[in-house]
């Protein structure tokens, strides 16, 4: 890693909340692959060599009028970025239950400890869904259950599933930089049931699951709900996350479409985690 060159964009935004979310949503998927978060807005990074000069053409929220959002940006060689998260990791815990921290970190007397290197990968925890996901595992049984984590980033919600009992569970991410730190988190943890895979929703054919587990953006979500609804068991469970209160009618429209009545709706700061039972 030490030899990739990145490009360093640093944005000003005003006001922060939403706009910040919302750009880093949009920046990946523009190819960005890290974000720190920062008092004055967010700083992005992208490969140099996936980089071209038109980048920021399809990032629609740096139209709007309702942000103040500027930018510099400039190359950037040999980041450390195991560095870079040790700066800006901050341990977390969730309901005095569950805590998600760095290697760096002292341990907590928490029920659950999950240790989480988190490099460009998405889900440290820190993020209002998986927060919220985070609170549903804890929540509801998963003991012996078959669990899919579907868009898994670094592994945190199936690695918790584990730890919970969980048992076998499939953790899914498109993306090889999510793929390759989720295996290494899962070594991390000492997980034995969970088994890592890089791709979609096409892995899924003919696989069933006692509960699925997807924090994914809304557009991936309503287009892989029916493939997520084939998968469920009977009286089978589906944890949703990745989008804001607003999302909620056409997220519940689709997912009835499919036989799945909505159960529970946890909110932090617009951001909502959805439950569905079939």
């Amino acid at each position: 890693m030490s030899n990739i060159i990145y490009i360093g964009y640093y944005f000003k935004v005003l006001p922060l909340q939403p706009a910040v979310e919302i750009l880093i949503a949009e920046l990946g998927y523009a190819g960005f692959e890290s974000f720190v978060e920062t008092q004055e807005g967010v700083t992005a990074y992208i490969q140099k060599e996936e980089w071209y000069d038109t980048i920021l053409d399809e990032i629609h929220i740096l139209k709007s009028d309702e942000f103040q959002i500027s930018y510099a940006f400039e190359e950037i060689k040999q980041t450390n970025w195991n560095a870079e998260w040790e700066k800006n990791f901050n341990p977390i815990i969730v309901d005095d239950i569950c805590a998600v921290r760095a290697p760096f970190h002292e341990k907590f007397n928490t029920q659950y400890d999950i240790v989480i290197e988190p490099k460009m990968s998405f889900g440290t925890g820190h993020h209002e869904t998986t927060h919220m996901m985070i609170q549903h595992i804890l929540k509801n049984e998963f003991a012996d259950k078959s669990v899919l984590d579907m868009g898994c980033g670094t592994g945190v919600l199936a690695i918790l599933a584990e730890l919970k009992g969980a048992k076998p569970i499939d953790a899914i991410d498109i993306d090889n930089w999510c793929y390759i730190n989720s295996l290494e988190n899962v070594e991390r943890n000492n997980c034995k049931r969970i088994s890592v895979y890089e791709g979609d929703a096409s892995l899924l054919s003919g696989k069933k699951y006692d509960i699925v587990v997807a924090n994914i953006n809304r557009n991936i979500l309503l287009n892989d709900l029916k493939t997520y609804a084939s998968c469920l068991n009977e009286n089978g469970m589906l944890l949703l996350s990745g989008f804001y209160k607003d999302d909620i009618p056409i997220i519940e429209a689709k997912c009835n479409k499919h036989k799945l009545r909505h159960v529970e709706t946890l909110e932090k700061n617009h951001w909502v985690s959805l439950k569905f039972i079939n």
